[in-house]
């Protein structure tokens, strides 16, 4: 390449570097400026934060999701002992806690049925809310990142949502009523309250409401999420914020009705809950099985959940290689590619949220925002022409 063209090809890495996605600086500072929540493709949803790099559930990485590009923070909803919600995916405190360490709380192991199964552990509905803040949280899985072990502290349901409500842009919130029917048997409230309507005061107290894709919805987003369809029910006639159904694997029956995947899945079934939610949350291998980790022929859950006006939200994307099927030649943006441009799917949960943004920058760039496919096609082109005029 001769000079002239080293000359246009810096000018234009320059333009695409200068155009590129920010990192957003937190906190917000002025509110009144907030850029919206892009609704024009399928939502980012960081599942539990950015916990494929700090762990899971916590005040950084929710803010590391938020920096990265996410839509939607999620999290799992539980209860303390003394009725405070919490953010926190296992009913135990074991796998994701530094609690071991913790010799005081040696003597709080039990056993309780979970889900029909009997479980012994920590449970997090033994522990005071001032108990609780002594713990440090830990990174689930021993292949991702160990360096941030025991400096982040559980956090409340009302501190994830001021994560949120501060970010410099719209930011949504996606909590999961989780495990209602355990809750609700350990955990006491005045007045009769369940789980689920206590989780619904919280929302409303910082103004969370309004149907989906509404004027008020759209200045404070919230998707509200259970495996537990009665607790979908409860809810409806308390809140209109739209709901999404949670679906697991095709053998596990729901935690409350005792239903099967078959049941749930079945078009009839579609009618009846459509009228409580706004979608379907569905394990990514039930949509698409998989056999020798070669993923098989789509079944019809999309198409069929569109036809009834649902949206499907599958979980959960992660860009190691134990996690993407051999089909996607170990590239989680492959695996993105055919998710949203072959099966058609309206959201995605990734612990990776950074990866789905870039990948959803590239290929259908926020408004306003270079193109670098189509800028990087043109280069070639004037640099081809440049060296054709130059050698005539």
């Amino acid at each position: 390449m001769n000079s002239s063209s080293c000359v246009i090809v810096t000018f234009l890495l320059l333009f695409i570097g200068c155009s590129a996605r920010r990192h957003y600086p937190l906190p917000s500072d002025n509110g009144s400026t907030k850029k919206p929540l892009q609704t024009f493709r399928p939502f980012n949803v960081a599942h539990r934060g950015s916990n494929g790099e700090l762990p899971e559930e916590t005040g950084p990485a929710y803010l590391r999701a938020i920096e990265e590009g996410t839509d939607f923070i999620e999290a799992d909803i539980l209860v303390s002992k003394d009725g405070v919600l919490m953010c926190h995916h296992d009913v135990t405190l074991d796998e994701t806690t530094d609690v071991a360490e913790h010799k005081e709380f040696a003597d709080r192991v039990k056993t309780y049925e979970v889900e029909g199964k009997n479980t012994t552990g920590l449970f997090i509905f033994d522990f005071t809310l001032k108990e609780l803040k002594t713990l440090r949280a830990k990174q689930r899985f021993e292949f991702r990142d160990q360096q941030y072990n025991g400096k982040f502290p559980i956090i409340t349901f009302e501190e994830y949502i001021q994560i949120a409500l501060n970010a410099p842009r719209v930011v949504g919130i996606y909590p999961e009523i989780k495990n209602p029917i355990l809750m609700n048997q350990h955990v006491k409230w005045r007045k009769g309250k369940k789980f689920e309507d206590v989780v619904v005061e919280v929302l409303k107290k910082y103004g969370y409401k309004g149907t989906y894709l509404s004027t008020e919805w759209l200045k404070q987003p919230c998707f509200i999420q259970s495996f537990a369809p009665s607790s979908l029910v409860r809810i409806h006639n308390q809140t209109d914020l739209p709901k999404i159904f949670l679906i697991d694997n095709v053998d596990v029956r729901t935690q409350d009705t005792n239903q099967t995947y078959a049941e749930i899945t079945s078009d009839d079934y579609f009618n009846y809950i459509k009228e409580y939610v706004v979608g379907i949350g569905p394990w990514k291998d039930t949509i698409v099985p998989v056999k020798d980790n070669y993923t098989q022929k789509p079944t019809d859950l999309v198409t069929r959940a569109h036809a009834h006006n649902l949206q499907v939200h599958p979980y959960t994307y992660r860009n190691e290689n134990q996690y993407l099927h051999f089909n996607f030649s170990q590239d989680p943006y492959l695996e993105y590619d055919y998710w949203i441009n072959t099966i058609g799917v309206d959201g995605l949960f990734t612990d990776f949220t950074g990866s789905l943004h870039r990948y959803q920058e590239w290929t259908s760039p926020s408004p306003g925002k270079v193109d670098a496919t189509k800028l990087l096609q043109n280069i070639s082109k004037m640099i081809r022409k440049f060296e054709i005029s130059i050698r005539n």
